[in-house]
């Protein structure tokens, strides 16, 4: 038979599937942040052996694929990984602080700068190559800062920095 019609790898095992797209940035990470990536690769490497051990009688192999790729992510970003230790006591804010801010109609707020696969926005937890958190690095208390959003500019005000928890 021609080439062209056979499987490349006929290995047997599922087919390959693309790979998740790679951040361009510096891979920063706080200690929580490594050690949650480490805890999914744990939790994706069992995935991928139980799906392993099972994929004889399953007739999809599509779950393995995904667990696969998602574990191939997941180490990738893990070997990419730069440590920022957080400051112990902030004077501004930095990778790994908490800042609580207030906005111009005095609704209060707080944010933390993490890296991206531990951001959780609707938990606080922020990216720093968002751009809220580009918008507050650096900022100190008493400092206003402006946050460009694509409905308008919002002045915020820095109240206290403080190092993150966990």
């Amino acid at each position: 038979m021609n080439k062209a019609f056979t499987k490349e790898d006929d290995g047997g095992g599922p087919e390959r599937l693309p790979d998740l797209p790679i951040s361009p940035h510096p891979n920063h990470v706080t200690p929580r942040g490594l050690a949650l990536l480490k805890a999914r690769a744990e939790a994706l490497e069992a995935e991928v052996g139980r799906l392993r051990a099972g994929q004889e009688e399953a007739g999809d192999l599509t779950p393995l694929a995904v667990a696969e790729r998602d574990l191939r992510y997941v180490e990738a970003r893990i070997s990419s990984a730069i440590l920022v230790t957080p400051p112990e006591a902030p004077e501004r804010v930095q990778f790994g602080t908490t800042v609580t801010v207030v906005d111009e109609e005095d609704r209060e707020a707080s944010y933390t700068i993490v890296g991206e696969d531990e951001a959780e926005p609707e938990k606080g937890l922020i990216t720093h190559v968002s751009p809220l958190a580009r918008a507050l690095m650096e900022a100190e208390p008493g400092d206003v800062v402006d946050w460009v959003k694509p409905t308008g500019t919002v002045a915020l005000e820095v109240l206290a920095v403080r190092p993150a928890e966990g």
